[in-house]
C-alpha cells in the first residue's frame, strides 16, 4: 500500500506535465498561426499599397487620382499596421530569429500608415494648391496670401513624413530575410523622398510671401554664374542684376556687368584665415571670385557689399543661378525672344550663352550685352505670368538639388529656414547614415576652356573606415585654333593656348583623415597643395591639360564606415557623373 501511494503524486506531476506541455505547445502552434496569417496577410497590404502610391507617383499632375489613390492606400496601410500591433505580434517580436523580422515588418506599416494618412495626404494637398494658380500671377501680382495660408498643411505633413522617415531609419537591416530587407530599404526611399519634398515645401510656403515682398519691399542682387570658367559653386559672376519685389509683383530694376565693378585693392569684408590660406583675398576683392569659397553664406555677403559699393543700394538677400538653370525655367515660360532676334529655349540656352556668344562678339561689351539682355527677357516672362506653375516648380527644384540655384537672406530668421538644405550653398556635412566629400573645381587659366573639360568622380568604401575618392577630368576641346582668343585666354596667364589649368580641392568628410593619394596625367605633372575649411582637411590637386589629355586623382581617406557615400561636386554645364565603384581601391 505505501508503494501504491509514493506513485500517485509523481502520476499526477506527469499529468500535470503533460497537460502543461500540450497547452504550451498548443498555445506555440496558435501563436504561430496567428502571427503567420496576419504577417502573410500585412505583407499582401503593404503590396497593395505600394502598387498604389506608385500609380498616384506616374499620376501627379492629375490631383482626383491622386486623391483617390492615397484613400485605397491609406485602407491597406491602416490594414497592415493593425494586423501587426496586437499583443500576440509584440510577444512573439521577443523571439530569437524571427523577432527582428516581426519587428521590422511591425515598424514600417507603422511608418508607411503614418506617412500616408498623416503626410501625403496634406502634402498631395499643399503642393496641388501650390502648383495651381497660386503661382501664376494675376495682373502681374503673385497671391502671397493663398501661398501663406499652405503653411499649416505642408508643416504638418512635414512633421510627420520626417517622424516616419526617422522610424524606418530606425530598423536594423542587417538580420533581415533578403525580401524583407529590399522591403524596407524600398519603404525608406519612398517615405525619405516624400519627407524632403514636405520639407521643402514647408520652407517655401514659409518664406515665398516674405520674398515676394507680402511685408514691404524686398530688393535682391541676382548673381549669373558662367559654368565656361570654373569656380567652386559654379562659375565666375558674369553678370549681376538688382530685383525688386513689392505685393506679389517683382521688376528688374538694374543690372551690371562684372567689368563695371572695381578691383578692390583691400577685401571688403574680412575673410578667415583658412579661407585667405587657400584663395588668398581674391573671394573678397573680385566680383567674379565671391562663388570661389564652396560656402555661399561667405561668398552672398561679400557680393552684397560690393554692390552697395557700386551702386549705394542695400539689398535684403542674394540669390545666384547659372545657364543651365535658366534653361530649366525656359521649359516652364517657353522660348523668349532676344533683341538680336535669337530664340533662347530650353535647349539652346546653355551653347548659346556659353559657347556661341563669343564667337559671335570678340568684344567682351557686346558679350555682356548680349547676357543682359537674355536675363531681363526671361524675367519679363515670369513676371508676365507666362511659365506653367508646375513646371516651375519642378525647375526651381532641379536647380536646387543640383547647387545651381542658391539663396542667401540678410534676415537671420529667413536664413535659418534654409538650414540644411542645398540652397544655402555650404559645405557638405556628414549625417548619420552618410559620409560626403567636397570636390570644387576652379579654373586657373583665365579663359572659358572650361565647357570643354568634363569630370567625373567615383566613391568606395574599400573595407570597413576606409573611403576612396576617384576623380577623372579630361579636355575635349576642339582645335585651338579654331577658337576665339577670349575662349582659349590667349595665353596671357601664361599657359598655353587650348590648355586648361584645373584647381581641384577635395574637401574631406567631416571625421575624415587623409590616409594618401595618387594621380596620374597625360600632360604636365600635378601638383599638390593643402588647408583646410571649417577645420576639414582640404587637399588641392593643380592639373594641365592639352586638348585631348585626361588626369586622375585617388585620394584614401579613414572615416567611420555608413550605409552611403556620397561627394558634391561643381556644378558644371553637364551634371558631373559621381557613380559608387571600387575602381581606386587599390590605388592610393
Amino acid at each position: 500500500m505505501i508503494g501504491t501511494h509514493d506513485r500517485r503524486p509523481a502520476a499526477r506531476a506527469e499529468r500535470v506535465f503533460a497537460w502543461s506541455l500540450g497547452a504550451v505547445l498548443v498555445v506555440g502552434l496558435f501563436a504561430t498561426a496567428w502571427v503567420g496569417v496576419r504577417g502573410g496577410l500585412a505583407v499582401a497590404h503593404l503590396a497593395s499599397a505600394r502598387q498604389t502610391l506608385q500609380t498616384a507617383e506616374a499620376n501627379w499632375d492629375d490631383p482626383p487620382t491622386i486623391a483617390a489613390a492615397l484613400d485605397a492606400a491609406q485602407h491597406d496601410t491602416s490594414a497592415a499596421h493593425a494586423l501587426t500591433s496586437d499583443p500576440v505580434w509584440s510577444w512573439a517580436e521577443l523571439l530569437p530569429w524571427i523577432g527582428p523580422q516581426l519587428r521590422a515588418l511591425a515598424v514600417s506599416s507603422a511608418a508607411l500608415d503614418t506617412a500616408v494618412s498623416e503626410g501625403l495626404a496634406p502634402l498631395s494637398s499643399a503642393a496641388s494648391a501650390l502648383s495651381g494658380d497660386a503661382l501664376r500671377p494675376r495682373e502681374g501680382a503673385f497671391d502671397t496670401a493663398v501661398i501663406a495660408s499652405l503653411e499649416p498643411e505642408a508643416g504638418a505633413a512635414a512633421t510627420h513624413l520626417r517622424a516616419a522617415a526617422d522610424e524606418l531609419s530606425s530598423v536594423d537591416t542587417a538580420p533581415l530575410l533578403g525580401p524583407l530587407r529590399d522591403g524596407v530599404t524600398r519603404a525608406r526611399e519612398l517615405v525619405g523622398s516624400a519627407a524632403t519634398a514636405s520639407d521643402a515645401l514647408h520652407r517655401a510656403t514659409l518664406l515665398l510671401p516674405r520674398m515676394l515682398g507680402a511685408d514691404g519691399q524686398r530688393s535682391y542682387l541676382v548673381l549669373f554664374q558662367n559654368n565656361a570658367e570654373w569656380r567652386s559653386l559654379g562659375g565666375i559672376v558674369g553678370a549681376v542684376a538688382q530685383v525688386d519685389t513689392q505685393d506679389g509683383r517683382f521688376a528688374l530694376v538694374d543690372q551690371a556687368s562684372t567689368s563695371d565693378f572695381p578691383i578692390e585693392t583691400e577685401p571688403v569684408v574680412d575673410l578667415p584665415g583658412e579661407v585667405r590660406d587657400l584663395f588668398d583675398t581674391r573671394p573678397a576683392r573680385y566680383i567674379q571670385n565671391v562663388t570661389q569659397v564652396p560656402d555661399f553664406t561667405l561668398g552672398a555677403p561679400i557680393a552684397r557689399e560690393m554692390w552697395q559699393r557700386l551702386r549705394g543700394r542695400t539689398v535684403d538677400g542674394v540669390v545666384t543661378l547659372d545657364p543651365v538653370a535658366l534653361g530649366y525655367v525656359l521649359k516652364a515660360t517657353g522660348p523668349v525672344t532676344l533683341p538680336t532676334g535669337d530664340q533662347l529655349t530650353s535647349d539652346n540656352a546653355v551653347p548659346l550663352l556659353l559657347q556661341e556668344v563669343y564667337r559671335r562678339y570678340p568684344d567682351p561689351a557686346r558679350q555682356d550685352e548680349f547676357f543682359r539682355a537674355a536675363t531681363a527677357a526671361v524675367f519679363s516672362a515670369l513676371a508676365e505670368g507666362r511659365a506653367d506653375p508646375e513646371l516651375l516648380l519642378a525647375a526651381l527644384s532641379e536647380a536646387g538639388s543640383e547647387g545651381r540655384l542658391m539663396l542667401w537672406s540678410a534676415d537671420a530668421d529667413e536664413q535659418a529656414v534654409l538650414d540644411g538644405t542645398t540652397l544655402q550653398g555650404t559645405l557638405p556635412h556628414d549625417a548619420t547614415d552618410q559620409t560626403t566629400f567636397g570636390v570644387y573645381l576652379n579654373d586657373g587659366t583665365g579663359s572659358k576652356m572650361d565647357s570643354y573639360l568634363h569630370p567625373s568622380v567615383d566613391v568606395a568604401w574599400c573595407g570597413q573606415g576606409s573611403a576612396v575618392l576617384s576623380v577623372t577630368l579630361r579636355n575635349d576641346a576642339p582645335d585651338p585654333a579654331s577658337l576665339p582668343s577670349y575662349v582659349t585666354g590667349g595665353g596671357e596667364y601664361g599657359v598655353p593656348v587650348g590648355e586648361a589649368l584645373t584647381g581641384v580641392y577635395v574637401v574631406l568628410p567631416v571625421e575624415g583623415r587623409l590616409e594618401g593619394y595618387a594621380s596620374t596625367s597625360d600632360g604636365i605633372p600635378p601638383g599638390f597643395a593643402g588647408g583646410t575649411l571649417e577645420g576639414r582637411p582640404v587637399l588641392k590637386w593643380s592639373v594641365q591639360l592639352a586638348p585631348g589629355e585626361q588626369a586622375h586623382l585617388d585620394v584614401r581617406v579613414s572615416a567611420s564606415w555608413t550605409p552611403h557615400l556620397a561627394a558634391v561636386v561643381t556644378p558644371t554645364i553637364s551634371s558631373p557623373s559621381i557613380g559608387h565603384g571600387a575602381a581606386g581601391c587599390g590605388s592610393s
